[in-house]
């Protein structure tokens, strides 16, 4: 009889003989520069990915930074504010924002129109603090593993070896989240919330300074993947960019035309990572009454029975913000007032961030929507009736 062929018997081409492929056991891992890698001496190319990928762990684990005091901290926020403020030219809501997501350990969604220095700020944050970042283009192609990294084959010694992907990094940039398919933001979401990356049934540790700032572009919506708003609420806050005043745009022309000349601000010595870990636990301790939190407790309540604080606001709400959100708006408020340089909370703090933590988190019915009431509108009426402190 003919030999068996793909084709059948006396085909043209036998078919290859398989070869029975064990994958080797799962290896014990140890934190490498911020993550986890697979115990092993790696090679050079892997020693110098893993110092890009953390500087302040590539140091000598015996040389920790000089203890700063509370005072000392803001000043250093103060200062990185006012370069942030430099770099990004009338946004200051933005930049403030911004800080404190990184005082309150989240990531933040940032909706606006092309050209608004999304990019330029994620990247001028990144050369202020002893860190790293990456900026990763969401495309409809775009697959999981391109973000989370995938186990490679080694030949050589027949086992597979770890291949981090760009979400190993301190600051993430993702530009256009809304156009890669629910599968890639389900991986990057996973990073964000459990700060850790599991592939080939190992897991793989984030850096300890992590921080995912993803944008969307209102403009344009066709061939795009809208968060659904259960992934939305994973998100310490969304800010909303509008387009600078005619002053902040000429400004805007003068610096562009002074960084072609090379004429570039500079920030000074950058701040090491223990500095931002030493803030976070300052605001942290920010000191909160009991009457300002029963204030932040019944804010979050309204969003969810909004008609107990008028009935023309009835029926306007499908669900309100969740626990998630309470705990967001304490980080939060704590994280404001500390940058302004208090140590305590009043509900200014809370009100001034309550629209860039709750409006994602708040699901409008239908017959609101169509009467023309947005969350931001819902927000200003619940903070003019529910009675503060």
């Amino acid at each position: 009889m003919p030999p068996l062929t793909e084709f059948g018997h006396g085909g043209r081409r036998e078919r290859p003989r398989r070869v029975p492929f064990r994958r080797p056991r799962a290896r014990a891992t140890r934190p490498v520069c911020g993550y986890m890698l697979a115990t092993g001496t790696p090679d050079g190319n892997q020693r110098a990915m893993n110092s890009s990928l953390d500087p302040a762990f590539a140091r000598d684990a015996a040389k920790v930074a000089p203890a700063l005091d509370n005072e000392a901290l803001r000043r250093a926020f103060h200062r990185l504010a006012d370069y942030m403020n430099h770099c990004i030219l009338g946004q200051p809501a933005f930049v403030e924002l911004l800080l404190v997501a990184v005082l309150a350990d989240g990531h933040l969604l940032v909706e606006g129109a092309p050209g608004l220095a999304k990019t330029k700020a994620i990247k001028a944050l990144a050369k202020a603090i002893d860190c790293d970042d990456q900026r990763i283009q969401f495309t409809p192609d775009l697959l999981p593993s391109d973000l989370t990294g995938t186990d490679i084959y080694r030949p050589e010694d027949g086992s597979f070896r770890f291949q981090p992907g760009p979400v190993f990094h301190n600051f993430i940039l993702a530009d256009e989240i809304n156009r890669a398919p629910a599968k890639v933001q389900a991986a990057l979401l996973e990073a964000m919330a459990e700060r850790q990356v599991t592939v080939g049934g190992v897991t793989y540790a984030l850096p300890r300074l992590f921080l995912v700032m993803a944008t969307q572009n209102p403009i344009e919506q066709e061939g795009t993947y809208p968060l659904p708003e259960a992934q939305l609420d994973r998100f310490l806050l969304q800010v909303k960019i509008a387009y600078p005043d005619l002053d902040a745009e000429r400004a805007i022309l003068r610096l562009v035309r002074g960084e072609a000349k090379g004429e570039e601000v500079s920030f000074g010595e950058r701040l090491p990572q223990t500095a931002i870990f030493a803030a976070r636990q300052q605001a942290l301790a920010t000191y909160m009454s009991e009457g300002v939190e029963e204030y932040l407790l019944q804010f979050v309540f309204a969003t969810r029975t909004p008609e107990l604080y008028g009935g023309d606001l009835a029926g306007t709400v499908a669900f309100g913000a969740s626990p998630r959100g309470t705990i967001a708006l304490d980080r939060c408020a704590r994280a404001h007032a500390w940058l302004r340089g208090r140590d305590y909370v009043t509900p200014e703090d809370v009100q001034a961030i309550a629209k860039a933590v709750l409006r994602h988190r708040i699901l409008l019915t239908f017959e609101a929507q169509a009467e023309g009431l947005g969350t931001d509108e819902l927000i200003d009426i619940l903070i003019s009736r529910v009675p503060a402190v």
